[in-house]
């Protein structure tokens, strides 16, 4: 946790706002950003729903490619959801049902016997309920004859209060989906059979149908969650009332999360941890090889509360007096050096997106001696790091007092990440 403190306040915040815009109207556009993509987010989640359904239908190559391309696609206004985290208690309370991450696999089904099997951080690491329909967790007997919603959510995920029993969310998916990435930092994403969802004898790895039930299952699961969110953020939702309870607190809240996805999330546990480790195991979505985009994304959706302004995937912009706009009022010099700032980080990590779709995937940027791909991650994180220290000081011109921001060893100390 890495405190901001406000020590060189150039006014109050009560005093700034009549000059730009009212708190009350910078927090509605907030929430009205937040809605809009838990909204599109279930919309797009509706669509990978319909293509995991029609694959299992009829499994077919083409029918997992269409799946696969769905789950990229559900994650891009998910990705920008992501700024919401760490400010809004409601939402870090719901974020581990749908994005925890890294996740230990071998708990949902098959892997490569390189992955081994249970360790001593993790009992489960290796308990593959697709194969075992009856199993021992924590002493009990659980009888998972029929993969149901109460399996994945109450019994698997956080295993035993592990927290990379990861038993649902987009990665659960992402796995079911491509299977582990065994490529290291060479080229290559996973690369899991279309017949790992066949029937009868076409079925390849067994347990095709318990496979094909926890996929339909995990889906199902992540509608439900994205469906509790975007109503959270509604007119009369929960996580919308209490930000609105107390708009001194909801200031904060909007730079507390932009601080600590810049910062210690994305800059430090996504980014410089996987470049000091040269780890392809850090890579945040590391069995589609889908990193660079969601890096990218998440980048996005900090520039996008600090502008007050969103564009849906259809087009439309959703938009209003912003945090800019507050701080602009109090210290136009900040608010102009954090807005460059943060077009500075949406072009290092779009830097990072294009390198990508032009053949250097992310865990290729890792591998030890890519002074390349190495280049260019380190190129964002400082990008990141450099936009935090302008949000301590609109944290400072707003006279907020101080936030809490997360941090990470690999920037704070890095020495500690190898002990």
């Amino acid at each position: 946790m890495r405190l901001l403190t406000a020590t060189t306040a150039s006014c109050i915040l009560t005093a700034t706002m009549t000059l730009a815009a009212e708190p009350r109207e910078v927090l509605d556009t907030y929430a009205d950003i937040a809605e809009a993509g838990y909204a599109d987010s279930l919309t797009a989640a509706h669509r990978l729903q319909d293509a995991v359904a029609a694959f299992l239908q009829e499994p077919s190559p083409e029918g997992l490619d269409a799946a696969r391309a769905a789950w990229r696609d559900a994650r891009v206004p998910y990705m920008q959801t992501e700024v919401f985290r760490f400010g809004n208690a409601i939402v870090d309370d719901w974020e581990g049902r749908v994005n925890a991450w890294p996740l230990d696999e071998g708990l949902i089904d098959y892997v490569d016997p390189s992955y081994g099997g249970a360790t001593d951080a993790n009992d489960y690491a290796a308990l593959n309920v697709v194969a075992n329909p009856v199993f021992t967790l924590s002493g009990r007997k659980i009888d998972a004859t029929e993969i149901t919603p109460a399996l994945l959510r109450d019994v698997l995920q956080e295993a035993d209060g592990v927290e990379a029993n990861v038993a649902t969310g987009y990665h659960a998916i992402e796995f079911l989906l491509w299977g582990q990435d065994l490529n290291g930092t060479a080229a290559g994403a996973g690369d899991r059979p279309w017949t790992d969802f066949s029937t009868g004898e076409a079925c390849t790895n067994g347990n095709c149908d318990r496979r094909a039930a926890y996929l339909r299952v995990a889906t199902g699961l992540l509608i439900e969650d994205l469906g509790y969110m975007a109503s959270a953020w509604a007119s009369d939702g929960a996580a919308r009332e209490t930000l609105l309870g107390d708009e001194t607190k909801g200031i904060s809240a909007i730079l507390t999360g932009m601080g600590s996805l810049s910062y210690g999330e994305l800059a430090g546990e996504r980014m410089k941890l996987g470049v000091l480790l040269n780890d392809p195991e850090e890579e945040h979505d590391c069995f589609s090889d889908n990193t660079h985009a969601s890096h990218y994304y998440d980048g996005l959706g900090i520039r996008n509360v600090y502008a007050g302004r969103y564009t849906r995937p259809d087009g439309t912009v959703v938009s209003g007096p912003s945090l800019s706009d507050l701080v602009a009022a109090a210290d136009p010099e900040t608010d102009a050096r954090l807005r460059a700032e943060l077009d500075a980080s949406v072009a290092a990590l779009e830097a990072i997106r294009n390198a990508a779709d032009q053949g250097m995937a992310y865990d290729m940027m890792l591998g030890r001696g890519n002074a390349e791909g190495e280049a260019l991650i380190m190129g964002a994180v400082e990008a990141l790091v450099t936009q935090t220290r302008s949000i301590e000081r609109a944290v400072a011109a707003l006279d907020l007092g101080g936030i809490a921001v997360e941090g990470s060893d690999s920037l704070d100390d890095p020495n500690a990440v190898f002990q």
